[in-house]
């Protein structure tokens, strides 16, 4: 018996006020081979300039376009990640980072590595300055292996059979190598353990904490390599590597085994279940 595979996958892109990398984001889940049910925006306190991008974007959108927003008060991405996952209606979710550029295949890629008691996890193909410019340029719309600006070749590649054999060999629960910017979940298994605990603000371990709760429900970590491939918009780095002030918070999840988020994504399913996060394609279309 085939193992079950998602219907339709939602994608919920984070971004913080950098329009031009979002647009160009946008633009690439727009191209896909199969597309997102839908896209939802996770936005962290952007200015009015990112809205007017995405209601811009969405005149000619191909398919539901969401934006969910909250107040800027520092970074609070758990906070928004969990609204815009409470606004998705499909029964996969893909977290995409909004100065990651997709694959035309990104898509398919990761509804055809999707499994039941696991959650996915993808690579960055790396640019310098020279990729990053050449990409919001609009030059070109995807870096291959043999281009200039690259810093990591070797996420370029795309090869199915690899792919299949990565996620084979990589199943585990080690909680290292745990990047949001490029992930995939069953809904349902992000509603069990509650999503994303809010109580991390500032930078850090957020993600970690996500995965180690899931590991905790029994879930599994796939690594993706060679498909489902998104390329990273090089920025300097906004926070120092090493310590944060959220591993207290961590070290405490890891101790108590916690599985659910004690601030977490059922805070906001009631508010979007009563009044659903509109599709701006529709106020453009009536605009």
């Amino acid at each position: 018996m085939q193992s079950e595979r998602p219907a339709r996958a939602s994608v919920v892109i984070t971004t913080y006020n950098w329009p031009q990398a979002l647009e160009r984001a946008l633009q690439a889940l727009a191209r896909q081979t199969v597309p997102p049910h839908e896209v939802v925006v996770a936005d962290d306190g952007s200015r009015d300039d990112t809205r007017a991008l995405i209601e811009r974007l969405a005149r000619d959108y191909p398919v539901p376009l969401r934006h969910s927003w909250v107040e800027d008060r520092g970074f609070r991405v758990a906070l928004a990640r969990n609204r815009a996952i409470a606004a998705t209606t499909g029964d996969y979710v893909l977290l995409l980072d909004g100065d990651m550029v997709a694959h035309p295949r990104f898509v398919e890629d990761h509804l055809r590595a999707a499994e039941r008691g696991s959650f996915v996890q993808g690579m960055r193909v790396l640019t310098d300055a020279v990729g990053r410019d050449r990409l919001l340029s609009g030059e070109t719309d995807r870096l291959r292996f043999f281009d200039r600006g690259l810093t990591r070749r070797r996420h370029t590649l795309r090869v199915p059979p690899l792919a299949a054999l990565s996620l084979r060999a990589s199943a585990g629960r080690s909680g290292s190598a745990i990047k949001t910017c490029n992930q995939g979940w069953w809904r349902d298994d992000l509603v069990a353990i509650n999503g994303f605990d809010e109580r991390y603000e500032g930078w850090g371990r957020e993600d970690k904490d996500l995965a180690q709760r899931a590991f905790h429900a029994g879930l599994q970590r796939r690594s993706l390599r060679f498909a489902g491939l998104a390329t990273h918009l090089y920025h300097p780095e906004r926070h120092e590597e090493g310590a944060s002030p959220n591993d207290a918070l961590l070290a405490d999840t890891r101790a108590t085994r916690r599985i659910r988020a004690e601030r977490g994504l059922d805070r906001h399913l009631q508010e979007f279940a009563a009044r659903p996060l509109p599709d701006l394609r529709v106020a453009a279309r009536d605009a």
